[in-house]
């Protein structure tokens, strides 16, 4: 039975280191395809040459160690032996030794928050590039919606990107180079004062059972032993930080997020009298952001309880081995400083684990949560170009398919076009996805096969318009540059969208988006198309804020622009009145159950 136990105790030992090594794998193989890029983008060469430079540091300051190493021998020897000349000399000596330490540690410090600015500046404009590029952004909020409506969908769809860019890059860089170059100078301090150490250590004699045995490098070995059971013993201690990490990044996103929420939606929510319900919810937010704090701290006092602990006994445990040997009149004074200081080196080189664990349970949090966003990026689907629709045609479809992200098919193979002279209106009960083909035939809903033509000339008008924060000659010009327009034609756009109060407000900066009512921000798109002149328009719903007159008003100009460029309109509304504007009718229909999908397209007169 004890043989059986002990077999099972040696394979499970094995297994756990073994699969210790391959998480250790892992995690160098997510940091190097996080770091490859840049070392390896257009700006390689400078980032090399700062790493190189880096490096060349961190050996010159080993190097001065090793040098006041030497020095604390000559100087507490003369202080034992009481010769003032060596005294007064090896302080001159200290002297330029401090001057040239200090140099080195400063420009150390400069270059690496340069690299690290530098990388972080490359990572933030990379990824920024990513997320805004074939609407990521928009795809990833979509995958997050069918993740929560369906179990196990889209389960690499990441939280909170804009935290992971803004805040988890600046980690990752300043972490990765702390801890790499931490690193470094241990395994470098470790090969400069082993050998050291190793000398003037001796060799420790004791007795046994009639023999004597003499252990050389006895204080190397010494350190060994400390350093190995200080950082088994700080993994197991500190080792529930790096979930806690990991987590604690979450829920201060989260939190963030919902105080965001509030300021967007700020007009609704007063009217809606929702404030006790959202400081719940922000309660709530805080309350898992403090519950995980205080989890969090208890781990970090753990472990500071103990590495505390452990870097205490370090200043004192080489006088308690070497002090024998001292007041045996075998060494003097000097060279017992000189192992106190040896063997502190290598102490500290074989303990970086120790010394570093909480920042390496954080960089590890960091690192999984970049490596989570990378991936989700490669989980996305290359967005295909839309294809040009002929000449004088708005947008054509073939055997167009679309779904819901929860996965249920809302149309089947559909055909749709819309020429140049058409006005189309698109209706249906509210929840038959109207706006869903609307996405579809701007081409940003992931969730559609089949052919769709478009006419690049093209402007969509959402129900709820975006707005930059800035000057109003932006808002209005969006996405384009103002200055493209001139200040006549900006004003105009103005005057014809039924805002002739802001015309003169153009050089003002603003939150558009909270500063205007429902209805001005509708008119302010429709000043965006009376704008730029497009030949073709879709707007969804684009005049539900509005009066019926001023809906009137600004869809007699639309038509009218639409025909004079010779182009076409769809509109998606429920009120009557837009119907008059139009020629046809698309309504979507519901289907009995059983069917291929959820609605048809039924083609009517206006």
């Amino acid at each position: 039975m004890s043989t059986t136990l002990e077999t099972t105790a040696t394979a499970s030992g094995s297994s756990s280191l073994a699969a210790k090594w391959v998480a250790t794998k892992q995690q160098t193989r997510r940091v190097w395809a996080l770091s490859k890029p840049y070392f390896s983008s257009e700006h390689k060469w400078q980032a090399r040459g700062l790493l190189l430079a880096i490096v060349a540091l961190n050996l010159g300051l080993v190097y001065m160690n090793v040098l006041f190493n030497d020095w604390n021998k000559l100087f507490y020897d003369s202080l034992q032996d009481k010769n003032a000349a060596v005294f007064w000399q090896q302080l001159g000596r200290f002297s330029y030794l401090a001057f040239a330490f200090i140099v080195i540690a400063v420009y150390k410090f400069y270059l690496t928050q340069l690299l690290e600015i530098r990388w972080r500046a490359w990572m933030t404009g990379h990824y920024l590039q990513r997320w805004l590029t074939d609407q990521a952004f928009y795809r990833f909020e979509l995958s997050r919606y069918a993740q929560g409506t369906v179990a196990g969908t889209a389960a690499s769809a990441p939280d909170n990107p804009d935290q992971r860019i803004q805040e988890d890059i600046g980690q990752f860089t300043a972490l990765t180079l702390s801890l790499s170059m931490g690193l470094l100078n241990s395994v470098v301090t470790l090969c400069s004062f082993v050998g050291i150490l190793w000398t003037l250590s001796g060799g420790f004699t004791f007795h046994f059972q009639g023999s004597e045995y003499v252990i050389s490098g006895f204080m190397v070995w010494m350190a060994l032993l400390y350093s190995a059971a200080g950082s088994v013993l700080t993994h197991y201690i500190g080792r529930p930080q790096i979930a806690l990490n990991f987590q604690q990044q979450k829920v201060e996103a989260d939190f963030r997020h919902r105080m965001v929420r509030v300021r967007e939606y700020s007009e609704s929510i007063a009217l809606d009298r929702g404030e006790t319900v959202e400081h719940a919810q922000l309660e709530l937010r805080f309350g898992r952001v403090l519950a995980n704090y205080l989890a969090l701290i208890g781990a970090q006092k753990r472990l500071i309880w103990f590495t505390s602990f452990f870097g205490q006994a370090a200043v004192v445990f080489p006088f308690l081995v070497a002090a024998p040997r001292f007041f045996s009149g075998a060494i003097q004074l000097g060279e017992l400083m000189q192992i106190s200081s040896a063997f502190g080196q290598v102490q500290g080189a074989l303990s970086w684990f120790v010394d570093s664990y909480s920042n390496l349970a954080s960089w590890r949090a960091t690192t999984d949560r970049l490596t989570g966003f990378e991936a989700a990026f490669q989980t996305l689907a290359p967005v295909a170009p839309a294809d040009e629709a002929p000449a004088g045609m708005a947008v054509r479809t073939s055997d167009l398919t679309v779904a819901l992200p929860t996965g249920a098919v809302l149309l089947a193979h559909t055909q749709l076009q819309v020429a140049a002279g058409d006005t189309v209106l698109l209706s249906g009960p509210s929840g038959s996805g109207k706006s869903t083909l609307f996405r579809t035939l701007c081409g940003i809903w992931p969730f559609a096969s089949g052919s769709v033509e478009r006419a690049a000339d093209t402007l969509f008008l959402p129900q709820r318009p975006y707005f930059p924060d800035g000057p109003l000659r932006d808002a209005l010009a969006y996405p384009e540059k103002a200055t493209a327009y001139s200040d006549a034609e900006l004003q105009q756009a103005l005057v014809d969208a039924l805002l002739p109060q802001l015309s003169g407000q153009l050089e003002r900066a603003d939150a558009w988006s909270q500063k205007l009512s429902g209805g001005e921000q509708q008119r302010l798109a429709f000043a965006r198309v009376l704008l730029k002149k497009p030949r073709w328009v879709f707007a969804d719903e684009a005049t539900s804020a509005l009066d019926a007159a001023a809906e009137a008003t600004l869809y007699q100009r639309l038509r009218a622009l639409v025909a004079q460029r010779q182009g076409g309109l769809v509109s998606i509304a429920h009120r009557p009145g837009v119907a008059a504007f139009h020629q046809r009718q698309w309504v979507l229909e519901p289907q009995a159950a059983g069917s291929a999908a959820l609605f048809r397209l039924a083609e009517k007169p206006a």
